[in-house]
């Protein structure tokens, strides 16, 4: 493992990470007052799917690269529904419970909707496995690894940001960040297309 290995993956980690970043000010939009123990869990989810999806693409490059290359072409579909899902149920939900903008601490994001964020943001990461498929086992998971560690940094400095300016306009901030999630979900569709 050279320094090039590391700043490739280092790199390949922050490229990975935007989208779930973005989320994470959404989610920290949507949770003011999130505890520091919940902002480091929320970002080790991200980080896990960060983590989990190339060594599964390694894998699939590995044993099943026939299934996993026709599969590849519904990723950005894939995450397009699921972020649009999850940002139009926010906005129902603070259209229908307009209490819970008076009592922004109410507003808690629930494991379900935390576990569908993480694989609609770390799908593309399934693609990586291409790129880290020559590797042995051992240095693609060193690999997912630094993904992983760039991608919780990233995270969590998301949720501190989007906590900040919750605190700001709480109001209106679940609206705002369900508007959000479809945007990224939008922009994610759209960048699978253009890139087909």
């Amino acid at each position: 493992m050279t320094f090039l290995f590391f700043l490739n993956s280092f790199l390949l980690g922050i490229a990975l990470a935007i989208d779930a970043f973005s989320v994470s000010i959404v989610n920290g939009l949507s949770e003011p007052k999130m505890s520091l123990a919940r902002t480091s869990a929320i970002a080790g989810v991200y980080a896990a799917f960060q983590f989990a999806m190339p060594l599964a693409g390694w894998i699939c490059v590995r044993t099943i690269l026939m299934i996993f290359s026709s599969f590849q072409k519904f990723i950005p579909s894939i995450a397009f529904v699921l972020l649009t899902y999850i940002g139009v149920k926010m906005i129902l939900e603070a259209v229908k419970n307009p209490c819970a903008e008076k009592n922004p601490e109410r507003r808690v994001l629930s494991l379900t909707t935390l576990l569908l964020q993480g694989v609609a943001t770390s799908i593309d990461a399934l693609s990586v496995g291409f790129t880290i498929a020559e590797y042995d086992f051992f240095v693609a998971f060193v690999s997912a690894s630094i993904i992983a560690a760039v991608t919780f940094l990233i995270c969590f400095c998301g949720l501190k940001i989007g906590k900040k300016i919750g605190e700001c306009f709480s109001a209106r901030a679940q609206i705002f960040g369900g508007i959000i999630l479809i945007l990224i979900g939008i922009e994610i569709f759209l960048r699978g297309i253009f890139s087909i």
